[in-house]
């Protein structure tokens, strides 16, 4: 099996990389925030790999740290986590936040997560909190004074490729969110990171 590829990136995506290796172009699917880091189309750029076999597919996925890719194969462990709903849950929020959620059992944070209902959430923290030990205890995070609507902003900015600490940042510049619809909110924070 492929577990690390080092080489020239041909091509790269929100949630795919295209990285040349002894003249083989592997096409490696990644997570928004691994896509952030990754140096420019022509440099050279080495991945931490999981290969995904299926009966009619191979499938890489790529990350940059080797707890970016053990956090990733506890995730796929968890019963109704596929590798694809795995690299969507690491593109929306940081990986420490996430195993912060699971280790406090804060499933409705988990819920928010694209892709994940509470089902999976609970399934998720029933069967990883004490399997987690190996990131360390993650310190409470600060509760964050959002509204629903303000939540929903951010998530669709995370899912449309901005990194999350730029879209709260944005966000917290246009005030609250009082009085404001979804589509107003979400268009004046996207206008502030277009610029």
């Amino acid at each position: 099996m492929i577990a690390h590829i080092r080489g020239r990136i041909l091509a790269k995506a929100p949630n795919q990389v295209i990285v040349e290796c002894g003249g083989v172009g592997y096409d490696v699917t990644i997570a928004v925030p691994t896509f952030s880091e990754l140096p420019e189309a022509g440099n050279e750029a080495a991945l931490y790999i999981y290969t995904h076999v299926r009966e009619d597919q191979i499938s890489l996925f790529g990350f940059l740290r080797p707890e970016e890719k053990l956090l990733f194969e506890k995730l796929i462990s968890v019963s109704g986590i596929g590798p694809t709903l795995a690299i969507k849950m690491l593109s929306g929020i940081d990986a420490r936040e996430i195993v912060g959620f699971i280790q406090r059992g804060d499933v409705a944070r988990l819920t928010k997560l694209p892709g994940i209902g509470k089902k999976i959430a609970e399934r998720t923290v029933l069967e990883l909190k004490d399997k987690l030990k190996m990131f360390g205890a993650t310190p409470e995070q600060p509760v964050m004074l959002t509204s629903a609507i303000e939540e929903d902003v951010l998530s669709a900015l995370v899912n449309l490729g901005f990194q999350r600490a730029a879209a709260e940042k944005a966000l917290a510049a246009e005030g609250p969110a009082k009085g404001r619809s979804f589509e107003e909110l979400f268009r004046a924070t996207m206008a502030s990171l277009s610029k």
